[in-house]
């Protein structure tokens, strides 16, 4: 099954929308680290709505937690800093698809380290830095939803 997993989450909106969106497509999500905000907060419930009870919600102190919790998944970076677009990428029904904070991203160290699994989401104005957070795993989840088969029955 695939998974959503957010690195140290900072604004409560995006995590909220983003907790709707996997409640929507019965996609597990995984919040890794700490966040900037509580979930419990009450931008991020009036985000999510009355879904939250549909939400499958996964904490983990960090990443090498998150990797211990999913040992049989494929970890598939987003950044805005890859060379690889999403769109030539081979989902597989068992990745998870990590995103970093809305300020920051991913750790450099960690894109280093996983490059060959790093995919970016193609902007045609370079004066745009990033898209929203919620914006970005909707658009990645979906195409590897379409791309697993989740709609084909």
């Amino acid at each position: 099954m695939l998974r959503v997993a957010l690195v140290e989450p900072e604004i409560p909106p995006n995590t909220g929308n983003i907790a709707r969106l996997c409640a929507a497509t019965r996609v597990p999500l995984h919040i890794v680290g700490a966040t900037g905000f509580r979930l419990d907060d009450r931008a991020v419930r009036r985000a999510g709505l009355d879904y939250w009870p549909q939400v499958a919600l996964h904490r983990h102190r960090d990443l090498t937690a998150l990797y211990q919790a999913l040992p049989e998944a494929r970890f598939i970076y987003l950044t805005t800093k890859a060379e690889r677009r999403y769109t030539d990428w081979a989902f597989e029904p068992d990745d998870c698809l990590v995103f970093g904070r809305e300020t920051r991203g991913l750790p450099e160290d960690l894109l280093r380290a996983n490059w060959q699994r790093c995919l970016t989401i193609p902007m045609l104005n370079p004066n745009v830095r990033s898209l929203n957070l919620a914006t970005a795993v909707a658009i990645v989840l979906y195409e590897a939803l379409r791309q697993t088969g989740a709609f084909d029955s």
